[in-house]
């Protein structure tokens, strides 16, 4: 298949994300036109072009649906752009972040402090146990996984498999011992949703999320080398052990951000790194970006299609994603080896 240019992917994929956003924020129990949506949008950048919605929809517009968009946007970013890295810098298209167990540890974080202090509890306390539980949980994978100063790929996988049956077992633990009502929201946040999305969650996320992508990019040349061999990289210049910390620390944070507000998301850090690299090729400084943009495109429109596939219902946006994201992922990988019998 013939690769496509970022040039091209670029304005394409901002143009088709641009057209999401503004659909999936009018589209909802009070329906508002694209026309005014966009209206709207642009009043806020003081430029007066287009119609704008009554007050009750520009409320709806800028307090509930803007902010769960946008945090999609953001979310499916970070997703897209930890899986691009993790792939690459393990060069195996399995990998993705709950590998090294920030997905995991992060549902655990959260169940504990929901256990201990229910619905009490501020929804910033349970994303800041999720967030630091997430990091903590890939630094003991990472520690756990080295052995005479090096990290084996299998023996990080295999790891990360036992440190996240562990913390499987936290979850069941936190979820038999916490009131009914705390076991709701346990079960609720693990199943992903962004229904309480806020422009404040938008704000913390966005700012971890950019710096991690911008880190992504400056190792994107020797993620590129690395993908010779480690023998031809070390050769090259490359500080191979050094690289897969760095990499592992960028996955940890963009995941981790994800995660927090939002609960487990499963399969856009999977199949979207996958199906970019066929799209775009290899090449890092291409697949990274076209990655993260491919990502907010998914999510968004996942998150439209969790709120209006049953009518005065919310579906949990980690069940569609699986559910799509699992036949995709098996057709993709299908293709693949069908046609090179490797990875594309």
């Amino acid at each position: 298949m013939r690769r496509i240019p970022l040039v091209v992917v670029a304005p394409v994929g901002l143009t088709i994300l641009a057209v999401a956003v503004v659909v999936a924020a009018g589209i909802g129990q009070n329906h508002i036109p694209p026309l005014q949506v966009l209206g709207s949008l642009l009043h806020h950048l003081h430029i007066a072009l287009g119609p704008l919605p009554d007050q009750v929809g520009e409320n709806t517009l800028w307090n509930v649906r803007l902010p769960r968009v946008m945090l999609a946007l953001v979310v499916g970013a970070a997703l897209g752009c930890a899986g691009a890295v993790l792939q690459g810098v393990f060069a195996n298209p399995l990998a993705e972040p709950g590998v090294i167990g920030v997905s995991s540890g992060a549902a655990a974080g959260a169940s504990g402090v929901i256990a201990v202090g229910g619905l009490g509890v501020a929804g910033y306390a349970v994303a800041g146990g999720a967030f630091a539980a997430g990091l903590l949980t890939t630094g003991i994978v990472y520690l756990l996984s080295r052995s005479a100063g090096r990290t084996e790929v299998v023996t990080l996988v295999l790891t990360g498999i036992a440190v996240n049956a562990f913390a499987g077992g936290l979850i069941a633990f936190f979820t038999f011992s916490a009131s009914p009502t705390a076991r709701d929201q346990i079960v609720f946040w693990q199943l992903g949703s962004l229904n309480r999305a806020t422009w404040d969650q938008v704000y913390l996320v966005v700012g971890l999320v950019v710096v991690g992508i911008i880190a992504s990019m400056t190792i994107a040349r020797r993620m590129d080398l690395l993908a010779l061999g480690e023998y031809s990289a070390r050769h090259l210049g490359v500080d191979v052990e050094g690289l897969r910390r760095v990499a592992v620390v960028i996955v940890a944070v963009l995941t981790a951000a994800a995660v927090s507000f939002c609960g487990i998301i499963l399969f856009v850090g999977l199949v979207i790194p996958h199906l970019m690299r066929i799209v775009v090729g290899p090449a890092h400084r291409v697949l990274v970006p076209a990655s993260a943009l491919a990502g907010a495109i998914l999510l968004v429109l996942a998150d439209l299609a969790a709120r209006t596939l049953v009518d005065y219902a919310d579906l949990p946006i980690g069940m569609l994603t699986a559910l799509v994201g699992g036949p995709v992922f098996l057709l993709l990988l299908r293709r693949t080896r069908s046609r090179q019998g490797g990875w594309a």
